[in-house]
């Protein structure tokens, strides 16, 4: 089922490079879906904060976990205004002229407000999409938490609602008037690279590595195009 595009509001208008924007729900999802570490924004009597944390998706809702007693937990649950941002990287651009360099990237902004998740088991559920979504595969196989261990982990849920997408892709634009000039111009790409996995030192079990852990990757979506 295709699902309809999110509606443009204030907060989600781009102002600069509109044309490298998109409100399309499929690419938000994929790229929350491929990204690992989000930055929340929030402001606490007048003074702005922005804190990088774990998330994870689970349909049109984005879930955040912390302490019961973390800054961002007592601020989010209270119903303020909150800002999620992920940015995945994918090269540099290297332009003829100093200010045309650039970086190629997929990125997401949502807007909205935080409800605590107070269910038991729309919690545990949620821890169980949380592992399954840094290492797919991993909740069916390790220790679910305890009481003591749930109750001392909260967490978040924020409805993708207000959300836009921007996305840049492709080699430098250089103005005409610098493209004899004498020095290389292109795009270097960048991704993240998993290296051989690292028993714990302690470890007790004899069994061999997992798939999941051996075959490690972070799925590489379908870009879309974007103007540079």
């Amino acid at each position: 089922m295709t699902l309809p595009p999110f509606s443009r509001t204030d907060r989600t208008t781009l102002k600069r490079r509109p044309q490298r924007g998109s409100y399309d729900p499929e690419l938000v999802h994929a790229i929350l879906d491929e990204g690992l570490v989000c930055h929340v924004g929030f402001v606490v009597d007048g003074l702005p904060f922005v804190i990088p944390s774990s998330y994870w998706r689970i349909g049109n809702r984005l879930y955040l976990h912390s302490a019961p007693a973390s800054r961002m937990l007592q601020q989010l649950q209270q119903g303020v205004d909150v800002c999620v941002t992920v940015t995945l990287l994918d090269g540099l651009v290297l332009a003829r002229s100093a200010l045309h360099h650039s970086m190629n990237y997929r990125s997401v902004v949502i807007f909205g407000r935080a409800e605590r998740v107070e269910s038991e088991a729309e919690k545990l559920s949620a821890l169980e999409a949380f592992l399954d979504h840094v290492v797919p595969g991993r909740a069916a196989e390790v220790r679910p938490p305890n009481p003591t261990e749930a109750a001392g982990t909260a967490i978040l849920a924020i409805a993708i609602e207000e959300a836009s997408a921007k996305v840049r892709t492709g080699p430098p634009v250089d103005d005409a008037r610098d493209m004899d000039w004498p020095v290389w111009a292109g795009e270097v790409p960048l991704q993240m690279v998993e290296a051989q996995p690292k028993a714990s030192p302690d470890l007790r079990f004899e069994g061999p590595v997992p798939a999941y852990a051996r075959d490690y990757a972070r799925t590489r979506r379908d870009r879309a195009s974007g103007a540079s």
